[in-house]
């Protein structure tokens, strides 16, 4: 009993967390790839400012207790040596792509699995596949050989890790510690001046109350794993919330149920959908929703493949990387953010000019509005 208390404990602990995470997003509609399209076609920067609050509070909360010793965020896989960086903007780039073409990215799709779209849930399914299929199968040759090869070790070079902090200490002189609470108080409070201080989004309560639990949820996250979870005999792994590698893990839970146990990514995954579900039955929001056009069940079946391999291969989605892994101050939790919103916005932009005009015209017309090209090219 002892054995199953902890990994129970803590499983039930995500799940709870979860589910709240699925009804707050569902009530606020929060969406990393609604929140690229907001800003790249209305340029509205609402739903994007709170995504910030939700960096902002998850980096104050994860570095408080950090500075504490409650937990060490170098356990974690964000903080290796292993600095991945073709795998960090490869992947980010894919899932990027992905989450644009499946209209939303790993939490959203839960959220929407829970409120009855049938589109997202042939996404998860894909996505489940191929990102097991790239943990452990298949395509994990292709993970291993082509991509981890080329990895930068950063423990040769002397550096422990990859913290922005750490980094920046390395290449000054300076005091890591120090320099690493100063960029999380700069991070933490700056992204949080960056959002409120826009009249548009402290008008938006929703959008608030998404910022603030989910960055609240991912703080709580790494306390329940680094500290609950912190059993002398089995402690679990530390992790916060991500979701493409537990979704495949979900997939392999259910298929050998004998001889499985549940952990905390499983549990959130679960967690995520029946707590949409919950609120979608209770406000009265449930809708099956499905396909009207084959083109549409194309782009999503090229969703949840680009979703599961490019989130896996750069380890984690705008949540897993874009929230958790800010949170500790991991260079390659930065550089897959920018690649997830480059490749997001990028595939906006294509798709936009492709309702008049082929591929590549359009795609030169989006690298120029990028401002990747000068304007001439695109003419």
């Amino acid at each position: 009993m002892e054995e199953w208390s902890v990994v129970y404990k803590v499983s039930l602990w995500g799940f709870i967390g979860a589910a709240l995470f699925g009804a707050v997003a569902n009530k606020a509609h929060f969406c990393i790839m609604g929140a690229v399209s907001d800003w790249i076609n209305m340029g509205s920067k609402v739903r994007f400012r709170a995504w910030m609050v939700s960096i902002g509070v998850a980096v104050l909360g994860a570095q408080t207790m950090q500075a504490l010793g409650w937990l060490d965020l170098g356990d974690s896989i964000y903080l290796g040596t292993s600095f991945r960086l073709l795998s960090y903007l490869v992947g980010g780039f894919l899932f990027g792509i992905g989450m644009t073409l499946g209209a939303g990215c790993g939490q959203r799709i839960l959220v929407r699995v829970g409120g009855g779209n049938l589109k997202s849930l042939l996404v998860l399914i894909i996505m489940a596949i191929i990102a097991y299929a790239t943990l452990r199968g298949l395509l994990a040759m292709v993970r291993v050989e082509v991509f981890d090869a080329v990895a930068i070790d950063l423990a040769a070079r002397d550096i422990p890790d990859q913290g922005i902090g750490t980094l920046l200490a390395h290449l000054t002189g300076a005091d890591a510690l120090m320099v690493s609470r100063a960029l999380a108080l700069a991070l933490g409070l700056g992204t949080l001046w960056y959002a409120f201080k826009d009249s548009d989004f402290r008008a938006s309560p929703d959008n608030i109350l998404a910022g603030i639990t989910i960055g609240v949820l991912v703080a709580g996250a790494w306390y329940v794993t680094g500290v609950i979870g912190n059993d002398d005999f089995e402690p679990v792994p530390l992790e916060s919330l991500t979701f493409i590698s537990p979704v495949g893990n979900t997939l392999n839970y259910f298929m050998i149920w004998t001889g499985s146990t549940i952990n905390f990514g499983i549990a959130v995954v679960l967690g995520m959908i029946v707590g949409s579900f919950v609120y979608a039955i209770v406000t009265g929001n449930f809708r099956i929703e499905t396909f009207t056009t084959r083109a549409d069940m194309l782009n999503h079946l090229y969703a949840g493949t680009l979703m599961g391999f490019g989130g896996v291969l750069a380890l984690g989605c705008t949540i897993g990387q874009g929230v958790s892994g800010m949170s500790t101050l991991a260079l390659g939790s930065l550089v897959t953010l920018a690649a997830i919103v480059f490749g997001s916005a990028l595939t906006i932009k294509v798709e936009y000019y492709m309702l008049d005009d082929p591929f590549l015209p359009s795609l030169r017309q989006a690298l120029t509005d990028l401002r990747l090209l000068p304007r001439s090219v695109a003419n």
